[in-house]
């Protein structure tokens, strides 16, 4: 293909993109194959020879489309949402095209400075401590990683290359294999899985701390394990703290855990995923009030900001702390910008060497949306939310399972756990909608999360009425089987 086929193949691509995008209501939710429907599709092995883009195309419809779940359809309302924008969607095209790996200053200047910049304007919108930002000499400042997981990953392991090198200058008779086998990180025990695999790929101990009748942890609970492990001679060195949890979207309380945490010596690392992107509207920042004890913090513009996958906002408020657990300096990355003070080489922020020029996406989308933009957006899902709170609290025959404080509602029929499961069974057997469950204590719940940037009042009205009416079915159902019993 030569620049003259790319130019109409690339507008071909793109109305098909847009008309995918503008039509997603009328595609079915949730695929209908069953695991293994695309091997029989397909050649066993690559073509000899070079087949045309006008046979590729045909079979995005044929092959691909059959087996997506749409994540962008207004009847989405499963997970958290999956932002997407069309300024996001150029932006990606020019960094797909500019195509350069900016691991370093040096291998592509624009790469990095504008992330810096972009972090920095972030940081502002969610009105961050000063101390977080790169701003022109400041210690801290953000980095874009690919996921939450990531950034808590990268955290871990920075809190423990820290806290080990501060336990041998106390101790010097102890091994670093010794102080790896005391340290213990906790979190609350409503943490998404990926923390447990963040402290398993770190190789150290991980607690959780049980949270209270909000599903949120408080400073007494911290304490009191914090205590039993130190008595114990283990060494406490990294709690991490969920600000929207993945089962419920509760909030760990800040102000109680972070002047903890900072009295033991413990790093704060705030996983904020979900929930951080609501932070931009001012009625909703007071959920990150203690973020000022953090060590670093973490949103995914990619949920909630309009900004597609992958972009995880991550902000430290010693940059030291995170170059000090990575820098390695090998010859061929060295370049003589390096030890200016001005330039900043995010190879050293990561786990992986290469990465993409992100920033594009995160700089597009403010600018053409504004903040303004952005808060509307994060205001109108936050009102369907609280929509289909009151459609469920007006029918006696359900109840709500956790205060609705953004974009999610957790509600279940009153009832066992079993009735709750064949109903959801029944919501995604029908294919009209897509929903996905949580656990909160024993109870079976469902979750409801507002998703797609172009659902309406109406798609949340039409998931109430079908939902309720598959109740009532199975509910008839349900009592007939046990009154034959």
């Amino acid at each position: 293909m030569d620049a003259a086929e790319f130019r109409k193949r690339g507008k071909e691509m793109v109305d098909y993109v847009a008309d995918y995008l503008e039509k997603i209501e009328k595609r079915q939710v949730f695929p209908d194959v069953e695991p293994g429907y695309l091997r029989p599709l397909i050649a066993d092995s690559a073509p000899q020879d070079p087949e045309s883009f006008e046979d590729v195309f045909k079979d995005i419809e044929k092959i691909i489309m059959p087996g997506v779940t749409h994540w962008h359809s207004p009847y989405f309302f499963a997970y958290f949402p999956s932002a997407s924008s069309f300024p996001a969607l150029l932006a990606d095209m020019l960094c797909g095209g500019i195509g350069c790996v900016g691991f370093s200053w040096a291998a592509s200047p624009a790469c990095t400075e504008l992330e810096t910049v972009m972090m920095d304007w972030l940081g502002k919108m969610v009105n961050l401590p000063e101390e977080f930002l790169a701003g022109k000499d400041g210690q801290g400042g953000g980095v874009i990683q690919g996921s939450a997981s990531e950034a808590t990953l990268i955290a871990l392991l920075a809190a423990r290359t820290k806290t080990i090198r501060q336990v041998q200058s106390e101790k010097p008779e102890l091994t670093e294999a010794e102080i790896m086998g005391r340290l213990v990180a906790y979190a609350s025990d409503q943490a998404h899985s990926s923390v447990e695999r963040a402290a398993l790929i770190g190789a150290v101990k991980i607690k959780n701390v049980p949270s209270d009748d909000t599903f949120s942890v408080c400073g007494s609970a911290l304490k009191k394990v914090l205590d039993e492990d130190k008595a114990a001679g283990l060494i406490p060195f990294f709690f991490c703290a969920t600000l929207g949890t993945t089962s419920c979207c509760s909030f760990d309380k800040l102000l109680e855990l972070g002047p903890i945490c900072n009295k033991e010596n413990i790093w704060m690392h705030i996983d904020a995923a979900y929930a951080g992107s609501a932070f931009i509207c001012p009625e909703f920042r007071h959920l990150l009030n203690g973020v000022e004890f953090a060590d670093s913090f973490n949103f995914n513009p990619h949920k909630w900001l309009l900004v597609n996958f992958d972009c995880s906002a991550m902000w430290v408020k010693k940059r030291s702390d995170l170059i000090g657990a990575f820098k390695l300096e090998p010859l061929y990355l060295q370049h003589h910008h390096q030890e200016s003070g001005l330039v900043t080489d995010y190879r050293h922020w990561q786990i992986p060497l290469g990465r993409r020029f992100r920033s594009l996406k995160l700089w597009f989308v403010l600018r053409m949306y504004g903040v303004k933009g952005l808060q509307e957006h994060i205001r109108k899902h936050i009102g369907l939310s609280h929509q289909f709170e009151r459609l469920v609290l007006q029918d006696e025959r359900f109840e709500i399972c956790a205060e609705v404080v953004l974009g999610l509602v957790c509600f279940r029929l009153k009832g066992s756990n079993e009735l709750n499961e064949a109903l959801l069974k029944s919501i995604n057997d029908a294919k009209k909608i897509h929903l996905v469950p949580c656990h909160l204590r024993e109870k079976f719940v469902l979750r409801f999360a507002i998703c797609s940037r172009t659902v309406e009042s109406t798609h949340i009205k039409f998931a109430w009425q079908h939902i309720s009416q598959l109740a009532t079915d199975l509910l008839k159902t349900w009592e007939q089987n046990h009154h034959q019993q």
